[in-house]
């Protein structure tokens, strides 16, 4: 059993109430700002509350940190706990540049605990089947990939120079995960601010051996368009279909294999892929699983996509 300290009550609220009542959760302190976000956690998931951090990092029976806090903090908090004796679970993105998340790196060697990323689209069922698809060479070699995510105005500033750091970065947590690609650079990107400074659509292209990857992000959807994540993987002998979005689509939520013997509609598992995530990081943090989301793969990541971003040039 763990003794869990969640610091923030943003996302923090929601990973609180996926580790509420878990069968390897012992106690759950969270910490926070607003006290009327922290007395509703308390009334509804009895859990322990607080507005000093200190409560949390001095706290010797606390195990965990999840840290939920603005990505420009994650370096300074996630190293105080490592000193403190305790190892991190840590939001996506990581870091926003590559020297935070190098030192994050240096510090989980120096004080010997695990630093571990929410890369949660490896978690997703549609995703996982692509992954295994192309590890087992189900359909023979993957040609080529399109992968998609389109939303709205809805999360804040997602302008050419953020979108691919906290929003691209799913997509290329996953390209690392599935084609082992390193700190690889893109052969051609393109994106351009729409209507607002805090709108874009960016475009990544990259070729990794035989395959070829296409990264789409847009911010700048219509209202009426409901987030949309999608891909489309073409392999030799077939090609899959994936299309996820609100419940405010006509579109309903698929994967659709197409092979010389026709289509056919994958029954995926239904999974919560931030719960299951969330699962993985207290197995490993227990030593019973192979580790699928390391901090070294998220830093993998966040390079690439700061490369991006570098090549927008003047964003």
């Amino acid at each position: 059993m763990m003794n869990i300290g969640i610091l923030g009550t943003g996302f923090g609220a929601y990973h609180a109430s996926l580790l509420n009542n878990h069968p390897k959760v012992n106690r759950i302190v969270v910490f926070g700002r607003n006290e009327t976000k922290l007395q509703k956690l308390r009334k509804d998931l009895n859990v322990e509350v607080t507005q000093n951090i200190e409560d949390i990092l001095l706290d010797s029976d606390v195990d965990v940190v999840d840290l939920c806090l603005p990505s420009h903090l994650h370096r300074s908090y996630a190293i105080d706990a490592l000193k403190h004796g305790k190892h991190v679970f840590c939001e996506t993105p990581v870091c926003l540049d590559l020297e935070d998340a190098l030192l994050m790196q240096q510090a989980e060697k120096q004080y010997g605990k695990k630093i571990l990323v929410n890369q949660f689209i490896k978690f997703d069922p549609a995703y996982t089947y692509l992954y295994e698809a192309h590890r087992q060479q189900k359909y023979g070699k993957l040609v080529s990939l399109s992968l998609k995510r389109e939303t709205p105005p809805l999360w804040g500033d997602l302008g050419p120079g953020s979108i691919p750091t906290q929003f691209m970065i799913h997509e290329l947590d996953l390209l690392a995960w599935l084609l082992g690609l390193g700190p690889c650079d893109p052969c051609t990107v393109w994106g351009t601010e729409v209507a607002h400074p805090k709108q874009a659509q960016v475009r990544a292209y990259f070729q990794h051996q035989d395959t070829f990857t296409e990264v789409v992000a847009s911010s700048h959807m219509p209202t009426s368009y409901p987030f949309t994540v999608a891909y489309e993987a073409y392999f030799e002998k077939a090609k899959l279909v994936f299309h996820e979005s609100d419940e405010n689509d006509l579109i309903p939520t698929a994967l659709y294999e197409y092979t010389a013997s026709g289509q056919q509609k994958i029954n995926l598992e239904s999974a919560n892929p931030y719960k299951k995530s969330l699962d993985h990081a207290l197995a490993c943090f227990d030593g019973l699983s192979e580790c699928l989301i390391p901090l070294e793969q998220a830093i993998q990541s966040l390079e690439i996509a700061i490369k991006i971003k570098h090549r927008l040039g003047k964003f």
